[in-house]
């Protein structure tokens, strides 16, 4: 019978692949008057978009069409009609972004007041189990969360109430740097430097394709050849230096990976989206090129699991996997993928990049499906869930969770490897309750993690991550009967003992079969049968 205490785990299936691609090079050689020109038109487009913005946080759910292109007209007097269909598209993108994370942020505070209603109407210091926690450990404890659920529940009737109305709270620029404004010295910046990054962040500097028109966008346009040359607003016409309102750049913009897709792109004047940006910490200037592509067929998850596959369970320091067969047993050694997440941003996403390109290479090599585990840490993390375990909840929240599972799928889709997601329900448990043990030799060190990964795997490919039971210990023959877990479920009897089945297989007659002679007594009188009868005979023999 199955366990009613644990979850229902999801079937395993085939990610699906990116649907779209953005390349970024540098825009090299500008002089000063193009930095100027950028810097003029970031500024004032910026403005646009700010204002834009807060129109449509004022409309909230009474948005239309028709609001819609009043806001456009308004924006087109000041711009131009597609610097005002690219700021308002930009603004819808945004709200929406804001109000998905208005209920992340709703859900969230919902299983935190869950949580701490349930502790405090048990009794202190009542053990919890592995399904729900425990009572508080000391009345000091349960008086400082009755202060906490009282907070909770005011933010959360806050958040109802906003998102009831279509309320979001948004900065342009980021909430985080709008505080660093407050601390400078933690965020070791000066003021300059604080001001340089902001005014850089607000600037508007980006342009929606348009297919049909020539290279494919007509406000910022990029030849074959590098050229690059975009559409001033009308306030900025006089500093055209080109026809038709046009400023074009000393510098070029020359795309090494995936250059000839994009040329191919322009050349066939199909849609191009551009964004220009710059890094205010190497002060320089970048350019992105994006455009959507058709979605990648998947295979069958038949045909995914044909000849194996390679398991991978993701860790906070490394990727532990493991190369399964078919038949969901381990072949070869574990591999293990470190990356290293301190640092910077740039870096982090460097070492997941780097560890995820030698796990791709090594599919590659084998031509066999990954399966990985469909994580998400969303709400999982909060200290109201993990209490005292402020480690854990570092190590939670410090995996690369999202970031890494999309760039798997995006670069596993250009070398055609296909992604399998699964369940992580009980992976790691079960993983190191059936596999962890007789996978440790003296010569090898399983760990944990290598465990969950060889579970990881058999679910993806359809088995149970239970391994069939082993031969009997003392001499691995039948005598004692051979127990296996590889029966269906249905199967009576399946834990018990095989029965023993005559044949030339087994060494083995019928226990109905009659003897052909009788068995001989042993020779030795220490083996001798217990109940046999000892007859003296004299030593004189007479007639």
């Amino acid at each position: 019978m199955p366990d009613e205490s644990l979850r229902t785990i999801a079937a395993p299936f085939v990610a699906v692949g990116p649907s779209g691609v953005a390349i970024r090079t540098r825009l090299k050689h500008l002089s000063a008057d193009d930095e100027q020109v950028l810097r003029l038109v970031g500024t004032h487009l910026g403005s646009l978009a700010s204002k834009d913005l807060k129109r449509r946080c004022a409309d909230g759910l009474e948005h239309s069409a028709h609001r819609w292109a009043e806001r456009k007209r308004a924006l087109t007097e000041e711009a131009s009609s597609r610097w005002a269909g690219s700021i308002t598209k930009a603004t819808h993108d945004q709200w929406a972004l804001s109000r998905r994370a208005q209920r992340a942020h709703i859900q969230s505070l919902q299983a935190g007041v869950r949580t701490i209603a349930h502790r405090l109407s048990l009794p202190i210091g009542e053990k919890g189990n592995k399904r729900a926690p425990g009572g508080y450990r000391s009345a000091q404890e349960w008086f400082a969360k009755t202060r906490r659920l009282q907070v909770l529940q005011d933010r959360l009737s806050a958040e109802q109430a906003d998102h009831a109305v279509g309320r979001v709270r948004v900065v342009r620029g980021g909430k985080r740097l709008a505080r660093n404004r407050h601390h400078l010295h933690a965020a070791q910046l000066t003021q300059a430097q604080w001001r340089q990054r902001w005014e850089a962040s607000r600037w508007f500097l980006q342009a929606d394709g348009e297919s049909g028109k020539r290279f494919g966008n007509e406000t910022i346009r990029v030849t074959p050849d590098g050229e690059v040359s975009l559409k001033l607003p009308a306030p900025l016409a006089h500093l055209a230096n080109a026809p038709h309102g046009r400023y074009t750049f000393t510098g070029a913009a020359l795309f090494h990976h995936r250059g000839e897709e994009w040329a191919d792109r322009i050349t066939t004047n199909r849609a191009v989206a551009y964004r220009i940006h710059y890094d205010t910490d190497r002060s320089r200037w970048y350019l992105t090129a994006s455009w959507t592509i058709p979605p990648v067929k998947t295979v069958p998850l038949s045909h995914a699991r044909t000849g194996g596959l390679i398991s991978v369970d993701t860790n906070a320091d490394h990727l532990a996997a493991w190369r399964l067969d078919q038949h969901g047993n381990p072949c070869g050694e574990p591999r293990r993928f470190f990356y290293d997440l301190s640092g910077t941003a740039n870096h982090r996403d460097a070492q997941v990049r780097h560890a995820l390109i030698r796990l791709l290479h090594w599919a590659q090599r084998h031509g066999l499906s990954i399966a990985i585990e469909d994580l998400d840490f969303t709400a999982e993390k909060t200290r109201e869930k993990h209490g005292r375990q402020k480690r854990f909840r570092q190590v939670i929240s410090g995996m690369p969770v999202s970031k890494l599972r999309a760039r798997l799928v995006s670069m596993a889709a250009e070398l055609g490897i296909t992604i399998i997601a699964v369940d992580p329900a009980y992976t790691s448990r079960w993983g190191a309750q059936h596999w962890l043990g007789p996978l440790t030799y003296t010569t090898r060190k399983t760990t944990r993690h290598d465990a969950a990964s060889i579970a990881i795997g058999r679910r993806a490919l359809g088995h149970r991550i239970r391994r069939r039971t082993a031969p009997p210990p003392h001499d691995q023959s039948d005598r004692a009967g051979h127990r296996t877990a590889q029966a269906r479920r249905g199967t009576r009897g399946r834990e018990g003992t095989r029965p023993r089945i005559p044949g030339p297989r087994t060494r083995s007659v019928s226990p109905d079969a009659a003897r052909t002679r009788e068995t001989s007594a042993s020779t030795t009188v220490r083996d001798a049968p217990v109940d046999q009868d000892w007859v003296q005979d004299s030593l004189l023999l007479t007639d």
